[in-house]
């Protein structure tokens, strides 16, 4: 199986995060639609259906990563 590079998923929940953020400062539909295509490439990266999936997913990738850095 194929791991997804650590700082690729980390700028993708970064980028999807500034963009919810933008969106719910009134965003324009060009917001909307890079969000979309943000929550859409997180969910193929992480092989999930549905982007909390892929959050949490991501979330515990990092997390290993990060542990495997500090041993």
């Amino acid at each position: 199986m194929l791991v997804p590079d650590p700082k690729v998923v980390r700028g993708l929940l970064t980028r999807y995060a500034s963009l919810r953020i933008a969106l719910a400062e009134g965003g324009r539909p060009a917001t909307e639609r890079e969000l979309e295509d943000v929550r859409y490439t997180l969910c193929v990266t992480m092989g999930t259906r549905n982007v909390q999936e892929a959050i949490e997913a991501a979330d515990a990738l990092l997390a290993a990563a990060q542990g495997r850095a500090n041993t």
